[in-house]
């Protein structure tokens, strides 16, 4: 059976899969990313999980993996196959691309940042399906963006475009750590709200879905805390779609998970902002966790297909798709 191996690189954690042709997961595992070992630790564990899935692949298959794509967090040179550095994982121009190809058999391998490759993924089959113009904003740790034009995600320039989180909403606010002050992710990201609820509720350890459990049961204190985000990302949106005009706004991150105790006054809160603007649908992420890890999946797929987008993409879901236990610990 063809197949490719598809990795999403994390600051904790790696997600793995073996993708077949339809976009089905024939095979999933995790495995911890254990950058407390240092950047050449990582690279390792990333190359061996690699050599396992294409070991697997082959004696379950009974061939190996055509392909491989990884999804890898920080600045990457997609074009070149670099990752050129990442603040969590330490590491600095790493030839990711060609050292999975060499553990791999000389396959080919795409590299690709973590949330354009989430965005791929929720574009092509997830919440963004059938739209052709899309923005993917994940509320995280930080806030980030992947600009979805067709079945592509525009990386711009020099592999920098989508950086929403870093849209100064709140000038001469609170510093962030790209040196501006008042960035957008210092005010509506996960960690944000976390912070402020913590400092707000006087509960050290309580974070972002702590506060919208409060703002669920009226607390007015949780309610305020979260209106401020609201309003902040409300007017990041607003700015990124007046640049972008997309047909749907997917937002997805830990934030998200709030449903419509965020989704219903960020609708509003974007609503009042437009003027000749046209309103897109703001919708949730679809993909949730797996989102990377299936958009890995899509870019080696592309590779196979010289470069090109398949003529009909993967359709599988999440919830249809057969899994398996991990490879090792």
């Amino acid at each position: 059976m063809r197949h490719v191996i598809a990795l999403d690189v994390g600051g904790t954690g790696m997600k793995a899969a073996l993708v077949g042709t339809d976009g089905t997961l024939l095979h999933e595992a995790r495995r911890a990313t254990g950058r407390d070992r240092g950047p050449e630790a990582v690279v390792e564990t990333i190359l061996g999980f690699a050599e396992d899935l294409r070991a697997l692949g082959q004696e379950r298959y009974g061939e190996p993996a055509a392909a491989a794509g990884v999804a890898v967090p920080g600045i990457v040179d997609a074009e070149n196959g670099i990752a050129v550095y990442a603040a969590n994982l330490g590491w600095r121009d790493v030839p990711m691309r060609a050292l999975l190809s060499e553990r791999l058999g000389g396959i080919p391998v795409a590299l690709g940042h973590d949330v354009r490759t989430g965005g791929l993924a929720e574009g092509r089959i997830g919440a963004g399906n059938g739209a052709d113009r899309f923005l993917f904003v994940p509320l995280g740790t930080g806030i980030a963006g992947a600009i979805g034009i067709g079945s592509a995600i525009e990386a711009g320039a020099h592999g920098y475009a989508g950086e929403i989180g870093h849209i100064v909403v709140r000038p001469g606010g609170t510093e962030c750590g790209c040196g501006q002050r008042g960035c957008l992710e210092r005010y509506a990201s996960a960690s944000a709200v976390s912070l402020a609820w913590a400092e707000a509720s006087g509960a050290p350890e309580a974070d972002a879905a702590d506060c919208a459990k409060a703002v669920e049961s009226g607390d007015l204190r949780a309610v305020r805390v979260w209106q401020e985000a609201v309003d902040a990302l409300a007017d990041g949106l607003v700015t990124a779609l007046t640049l972008l005009d997309p047909r749907t706004l997917i937002i997805g991150g830990g934030l998200a998970e709030a449903g419509e105790t965020l989704f219903t006054p960020l609708r509003a809160a974007v609503e009042e902002r437009v003027t000749f603007q046209k309103l897109p649908a703001i919708v949730p992420a679809a993909l949730g966790d797996t989102a990377g890890c299936l958009g890995a999946g899509l870019l080696a797929w592309d590779l196979l297909a010289d470069g090109q987008p398949t003529d009909e993409p993967p359709t599988a879901r999440p919830t249809d798709r057969p899994t398996d236990s991990e490879v090792s610990a």
